[in-house]
């Protein structure tokens, strides 16, 4: 009997054992499934040997055999006899190495994540829909799958996807399925439209409305127009003023009275953010060595592992192109073919605006809007949270969007204004697939400009260079039509002269083709001159990089691919440039009106630094110390200037002015501005003393961190980029890169954002590419193909991209031959 109750005791102990280990217990994973060696982590291990030189796969679904060419690099270069098979092989292939990235990207645009990880994530997923990113999506799928090019496209690709997906068994699962303990769902094409939301939410998804109408109401329309004015320096706009335009400007809406907004100290003040940025520059053949353009373009985006983009090149009758894609969205995004080249920077336009409502009763079902009640429509969504019962979450939506907060509660943003309603133009339907497959094929500048016809958000500069030496570039997408400074506050939700008038014509965008300088270029800079007849924002990024990329432009004379790569790495800090000669000067004279520090003595540690910054060339390289000193210095140097009026101080929720305006005033206003004195303090500051104490504050704050003045100091230790995992799982990025850059040089890498894919296209009869992005083709962790092009990334080189004219050409790089069939009948 006891032999019975041992042995039962003990299969009671097995069985709950192997339950624990095979279920997730809260943020623990099932220990069991992970370690397993038959279906766990051990399967996932990847090396360059595992993939075969020669293999068919036998795929349901396709209509002609496929062939697939892949590099050293892991690029599957693609050849297919029909376009069904093409974006058939383009997704098949694309999940094959991103599967779980473009699964997880698409859960987060529409805030599907409470499914994977429980509750913690549950605000996030209201946020997302209350923000109306499946909204917008739903709404752009419909529109693409009515046009039977992009139905085509985007049912192919979904197909291939699934095909992939299907041949997966849990031990094939990439390795975060398994460590989140949850399966891969079926493709469709709304999770294609909502990646592509998920990019406008990224670029285009901020607003100061709120934050500035605070400014108007604490200190009135005078210190806006001073220190928040339209364009503080449009002297490097992307079109240029004074470019010739060919058409007749539509009327502008009339300027209506300005609402007095309530306002709201929810919020803590921020400093305008320069990390998020892009670069794309063009140099006719008049500079370049080979009497042909040469295209350059590298976006900024926060950097993560699986990487954002994934190479391709993509075959078939009528098309050859090579290039980047966002994994889960079929055709070529950045690249170029036989003829053409494009690249792309965020425009920056003020495109999402809020509406103050006025409600009829608590009730919320109507508010008032041009002269009477209408109903507001709620929409119910049910979010699915593991491991808790289903909760359900109302949105209301009025004629302008949704209100994404519609009482005081919880929220994931606090920037969001409760009880007001978005209106925002990646709510709107658009074909950007069409327009990407367009591209593709593009021949000329004609196709170019028929392929930008349907692109409608998020807002873009398209930059443009073909073979027949033609350079052109065009801020590019859907604009609404405004009166000056429309949306730049919060607008009047009663009153219908708030409401968008309509849209900018397409062929009203800003373009400039074939300038006389020889060169266009963007760097997030205000999209035209002062003379462009309509408002199209006025929060644009400062013009350091536009500046220098214009002013290394300017001096190029013979240029090749490797001019425009030594620019794309180009340190120079523009702003360092001009702040720094200024501030040294003035920090050395005997003026401060406090009993703050008089100028710093040769031996103390503030004039060791002084004498560091004096031999400094102004460029932020790995070693650079003195980049550590000015940038701390400088920082702080804004912070208390502005941190007493605009502040936390102030009980609202405000901004700084921007660089360029604080540039001003600090050069040539400091003297006399009452914006320098500290209203906390008493008595009266004035710019040495601000500068004295600020440059004290950064030697202070650098030898706590560092120690004493030294080669520790150095600007790579300083800023510290850091390439995390797209799900922040600890172990899968790669942390602490020494890399040079700052977020205003020109190679703006900053802690966690940088060149996300550089890429640089020679025209000509061959055309010669070369490009690289920080990270690899594979999305396992495990794989060879994970992170192998981070260090040459990190160095600033580019790799020579293979490209192809035909699926049996001989290439010393090409080292697999893929054959995807359907299966024999």
């Amino acid at each position: 009997m006891l032999r019975i109750l041992k042995a039962s005791l003990a299969l009671l102990i097995t069985l709950v054992l192997t339950w624990v280990l095979n279920t997730k217990q809260g943020d623990i994973p099932p220990i069991g499934k992970l370690l397993s060696p038959y279906r766990g982590f051990w399967q996932n291990g990847e090396t360059a040997a595992d993939f075969p030189d020669q293999q068919t796969l036998t795929l349901p679904g396709l209509h002609q055999p496929v062939r697939v060419r892949f590099d050293d690099r892991h690029v599957p270069h693609v050849f297919a006899q029909n376009e069904h098979d093409l974006y058939y092989a383009q997704g098949y292939l694309t999940a094959r190495d991103r599967l779980w990235q473009m699964e997880f990207t698409t859960r987060v645009a529409a805030g599907r994540i409470s499914e994977v990880v429980g509750p913690k994530a549950l605000e996030y997923d209201r946020f997302q829909r209350r923000m109306g990113l499946p909204y917008g999506a739903a709404r752009s799928e419909r529109e693409m799958m009515q046009d039977p090019t992009t139905r085509l496209v985007l049912e192919s690709y979904a197909e291939g996807v699934n095909a992939y997906i299907s041949s997966l068994s849990p031990k094939d699962y990439p390795f975060e399925y398994k460590l989140l303990d949850y399966a891969p769902e079926p493709w469709q094409p709304l999770k294609s439209a909502l990646l592509l939301k998920l990019m406008a939410w990224t670029l285009s998804g901020r607003s100061d409305d709120l934050r500035l109408s605070n400014i108007l109401g604490k200190y009135g329309p005078a210190v806006v127009q001073d220190l928040f004015p339209d364009y503080p320096n449009r002297t490097d706009a992307i079109v240029p003023t004074g470019t010739p335009r060919t058409f007749t400007p539509v009327p502008v809406p009339a300027v209506p009275p300005l609402l007095s907004a309530n306002l709201s100290n929810k919020v803590p003040s921020r400093e305008p953010d320069a990390e998020l940025g892009s670069n794309n520059f063009a140099v006719a053949g008049a500079r370049s060595a080979s009497g042909l353009p040469i295209l350059a373009n590298d976006p900024h985006l926060q950097l993560n592992l699986p990487s954002i983009w994934y190479q391709m090149q993509l075959h078939a009758p009528g098309l050859n192109v090579y290039g980047v894609t966002i994994p889960g969205a079929p055709a070529i995004i950045i690249g170029f073919n036989e003829q053409v080249a494009w690249g792309v920077t965020n425009v920056g336009g003020d495109v999402l605006d809020w509406y103050q409502l006025k409600f009829r009763d608590a009730s919320m079902r109507e508010y008032w809007h041009d002269g009477r009640w209408k109903p507001i429509r709620r929409v119910v969504e049910r979010i699915v949270v593991r491991g808790q019962p289903d909760r359900l979450d109302t949105v209301l939506y009025t004629h302008h969007g949704p209100i994404v907060y519609d009482h005081d509660e919880t929220v994931f943003d606090k920037q969001t204004p409760t009880r007001h309603a978005l209106r925002w133009t990646a709510h709107d339907g658009g074909n950007e697939v069409l327009a990407f497959y367009r591209l593709d094929r593009a021949r000329n500048y004609e196709d170019y400009q028929t392929a930008l016809s349907t692109y409608a958000s998020p807002a873009q500069n398209f930059i443009f260079a073909d073979n027949q030496n033609t350079i052109a570039i065009q801020p590019n997408g859907s604009f609404p039509l405004k009166w000056a400074d429309q949306g730049k506050f919060i607008l009047d939700g009663t009153d219908a002269r708030h409401d968008w008038q309509g849209w900018i014509p397409m062929a009203h965008n800003p373009n400039v083709r074939n300038p006389a300088r020889g060169f266009v270029s963007s760097a997030n800079q205000p999209s035209a001159g002062f003379d462009y007849p309509y408002y199209l924002g006025w929060d644009y990024n400062p013009s350091d990089r536009a500046h220098r990329i214009n002013e290394r432009l300017a001096q190029m004379q013979h240029a090749t691919p490797d001019s425009l790569r030594q620019l794309q790495n180009d340190n120079l800090g523009v702003n360092a440039r001009l702040m720094l000669p200024w501030m040294l000067q003035l920090v050395t004279e005997n003026a401060g009106a406090t009993q703050q520090p008089r100028p710093p003595l040769p031996s103390s540690p503030e004039g060791a630094a002084v004498q560091v910054l004096r031999q400094w060339d102004y460029h932020y390289t790995t070693e650079a110390v003195a980049a550590s000193i000015f940038e701390l210095w400088y920082t702080t140097l804004v912070r208390r200037l502005w941190e007493d009026d605009f502040g936390a101080a102030t009980g609202l929720e405000m901004r700084y002015p921007s660089s360029a305006r604080t540039n001003q005033l600090l050069l040539k206003e400091s003297a006399t501005s009452p914006w320098v004195d500290d209203r906390t303090t008493s008595p009266r500051e004035n710019i040495h003393d601000l500068l004295t104490a600020s440059l004290h504050f950064t030697v202070d704050s650098l030898t706590r961190k560092f120690g004493p003045l030294g080669p520790e100091w150095r600007w790579a230790n300083q800023k510290s980029t850091d390439i995390t995992h797209l799900a922040n799982l600890a172990g899968f990025g790669r942390m602490d890169i020494n890399c040079g850059g700052s977020p205003g040089s020109v190679n703006a890498t900053g802690p966690r954002n940088g060149p996300s894919w550089r890429m640089v296209v020679a025209l000509g009869p061959q055309v010669r590419a070369y490009g690289i992005f920080p990270g690899g083709q594979s999305g396992n962790p495990a794989s060879t193909y994970y992170d192998d092009m981070i260090e040459p990334w990190r160095q600033g080189q580019l790799d020579e991209l293979v490209f192809l004219r035909a699926a049996d050409e001989n290439h010393p790089r090409l080292r697999a031959a893929w054959r995807l069939e359907a299966p024999s009948k």
